[in-house]
């Protein structure tokens, strides 16, 4: 990934106080994009009629398995090893030839994900360590060729499809490992046989595997846009696979955008996606231990799907192939809690109401769904809503539940003590019309509080 995206643990350092005030260490939190001062920064151009049509499943599916896997899950490091320690090529390339994936490797990562309740899956086929993971002729620095002797991307491919998944491939335009990867940026002849060789392979992929459904560029550096010749490629991906859709990580402009271990929703109609690692590693490291739990699995989701976007969740495979066991353990209770409540996700619209604080919200039409991820116990409340409640219910159980309205609030009573779902307990609550929540201090100023501010 990008080295200049901040990790998990320096952003919640860096950003501490807010954080904290939340009161939910590891929760992304959605942050409306600001407005643009004029002379600013422009907002993405809105969507055409094209990305909209090519867009559609992919807003559908809202929830995606990203895998990275290569070299770099042998040394159990994570994925900028060879660059971050220096490795020099001549060692770094012992890995080629140790490396060998278990048979059916990408049938239990399939399985896995459908268990998560995932609708894509985005798989590495060639890394910033430049190892291709599939059969290509333009260099043997690659799988069939090394030690696994196989197409690992082909094999993901037929996995993926045989299992009813959308199939995502994952790029890096950088490459360490080429002789012009680097000096690309100062040497024209080298620019041009390493773009050359870039589009070559991005060809290959393209080509050679049947419908592919996304392309996930990464690694821009050290070229530009103009550099990489990014436009010119993403036409030449368009002409093969004219249904596929890309991210903006090429430094064109794409279909989407991709904020990395954050959630940001994009403004003017802008397609997004969050990517985020489940610990604190993007490829496989044997010490990484710092699981985002369930709940925070599940409250990211919530948050993608209040404002429309994606949320792509990425678990580094052992060297073997072999999913740590307590990613299985989390994907899989994510999964449970889908079936369940995942009409709450796959069918959210955008949606305005937040508080309070022990809540998040989603919406589909005139139904809100209250996220409660901290149980109270007995009773909830929502103030400031806008229309008339019609009726409630439990999405565990579907039972309904009662409740009182007025100005100020919606009452929710006779709960239950202790959660009746895990991690997270959703309440759907029927409206007249779209659910609104007023943010205005003078409906607090207004709410009577034990004759407080009341003339006598």
């Amino acid at each position: 990934m990008d080295p200049f995206n901040v990790s998990r643990r320096n952003m919640l350092l860096g950003t501490g106080a807010s954080l904290a005030a939340l009161g939910a260490r590891g929760i992304a939190q959605t942050v409306a994009p600001p407005v643009a001062p004029a002379g600013g920064r422009a907002l993405p151009p809105p969507p055409t009629p094209d990305q909209i049509r090519r867009l559609q499943w992919w807003h559908e599916a809202k929830y995606g398995l990203f895998i990275h896997y290569g070299l770099y899950s042998m040394r159990a490091r994570q994925e900028w090893a060879m660059e971050k320690e220096a490795i020099p090529i001549p060692e770094y390339e012992k890995y080629a030839k140790q490396f060998n994936p278990k048979p059916g490797f990408a049938r239990e990562w399939v399985k896995l994900a459908k268990a998560g309740g995932m609708r894509y899956m985005v798989m590495t086929a060639k890394h910033h360590e430049g190892f291709c993971n599939f059969d290509t002729k333009l260099t043997d620095y690659n799988s069939v060729q090394q030690g696994p002797k196989r197409d690992l991307v082909r094999e993901y491919v037929d996995a993926a499809r045989a299992g009813g998944m959308r199939v995502g491939i994952y790029y890096s335009l950088m490459d360490w490992h080429h002789p012009d990867g680097a000096i690309c940026a100062n040497d024209e002849a080298a620019r041009r046989r390493f773009v050359d060789y870039t589009h070559g392979l991005i060809r290959e992929l393209m080509t050679n595997y049947g419908k592919i459904d996304i392309l996930w560029y990464d690694g821009g550096m050290p070229l530009n846009g103009a550099g990489w010749e990014a436009e010119r490629m993403n036409k030449m991906v368009l002409d093969l696979q004219p249904d596929i859709v890309m991210n903006n990580r090429n430094l064109a402009v794409g279909d989407f955008s991709t904020p990395e271990q954050r959630i940001l929703a994009s403004g003017n109609g802008r397609a997004w996606e969050s990517c985020m690692t489940l610990n604190e590693s993007w490829g496989y490291d044997a010490e990484d231990d710092e699981w985002k739990s369930p709940r925070t699995i599940v409250r990211n989701l919530i948050s993608c799907g209040r404002d429309v976007g994606n949320y792509l969740l990425n678990v580094g495979p052992k060297g073997d192939g072999t999913m740590p066991e307590e990613a299985v353990r989390i994907i899989t209770e994510v999964g449970r809690w889908l079936e369940t409540n995942g009409d709450s996700i796959f069918k959210s619209d955008k949606c305005q109401p937040w508080r309070p604080s022990y809540a998040t919200f989603t919406r589909t039409g005139n139904t809100l769904y209250m996220h409660v991820h901290y149980w109270p116990g007995g009773d909830v409340s929502l103030s400031g809503l806008q229309t008339k409640v019609l009726s409630a219910y439990m999405m565990k159980g579907k039972q309904a539940v009662k409740f009182t309205q007025d100005d100020y609030r919606v009452h929710i009573t006779g709960l239950p003590m202790k959660a009746p779902d895990t991690p997270v307990t959703t309440i759907a609550i029927e409206c007249e019309s779209v659910p609104t929540q007023s943010l205005d201090p003078e409906l607090r100023l207004a709410k009577p509080r034990g004759k407080v501010g009341i003339e006598i």
